[in-house]
């Protein structure tokens, strides 16, 4: 095992010493907000088929908003780098419309568009098409990959921020749900699991953009 690995591995054994240490042993944190590690891990197991569902439903939705955010996103930033004159006459647009919080479209979203899902790839594909657009044809691989990381961490919260509101599947949705019944040791097993579809995500996400600039080295 690598000292990096190493020292993670003792970070989380201290963070899950000091969690039962708040809850179980000491009792300072309030067991109805704050439920014990081995109650969490018991609805971790519990739920895990409604966990493998919700997982499947977000990356769905996840990879249809990023999928088409990338496919016009990069030509369309290519050719905007490309072209001065281009770039000029829409900077003042995409200077107004990108700093605007994809999130606060999620309610006009699902009241115009007629299904769930199309709103919520709607909203995915607004949050990743503006980290592409600021694409140079020079050395555009960099660019590439540096914007879909942005894109693909801010597609992920869109899509539970989204399922937090219209949904009746998916990692946002269980989250709320149980939140409305105030069952937060579920509560706290969603938190888990979105934070281990994210880091999973991500360390994808690094490995294959390690290989695309492998040149770089």
């Amino acid at each position: 095992m690598s000292p990096t690995n190493r020292d993670r591995l003792l970070l989380c054994i201290a963070v899950l010493l000091l969690w039962q240490l708040s809850t179980a042993w000491s009792k300072l944190l309030d067991p109805q907000l704050f439920p014990q590690p081995l109650q969490v891990l018991k609805l971790l197991a519990e739920d895990r088929e409604v966990f493998v569902k919700s997982i499947l439903s977000s990356f769905n939705l996840l990879f249809w908003g990023c999928t088409l955010a990338t496919l016009l996103a990069i030509p369309l930033g290519l050719i905007v780098g490309w072209n001065r004159r281009l770039r000029l006459a829409i900077e003042p647009a995409t200077n107004v419309l990108g700093p605007i919080p994809p999130i606060v479209y999620i309610p006009y979203a699902i009241a115009i568009l007629p299904t769930f899902t199309q709103s919520s790839v709607f909203i995915i594909f607004i949050g990743a098409f503006w980290p592409f657009i600021n694409i140079l044809l020079p050395g555009a691989m960099p660019h590439i990959v540096s914007g879909g990381a942005i894109s693909l961490v801010l597609s992920f919260i869109l899509l539970t921020a989204a399922e937090m509101i219209g949904a009746t599947i998916g990692l946002g949705w269980y989250v709320k749900y149980f939140s409305d019944f105030a069952d937060y040791p579920r509560v706290v097993a969603g938190i888990i699991v979105i934070g281990a579809v994210v880091l999973l995500l991500m360390t994808l996400y690094q490995r294959l953009t390690s290989y695309l600039l492998r040149w770089r080295k």
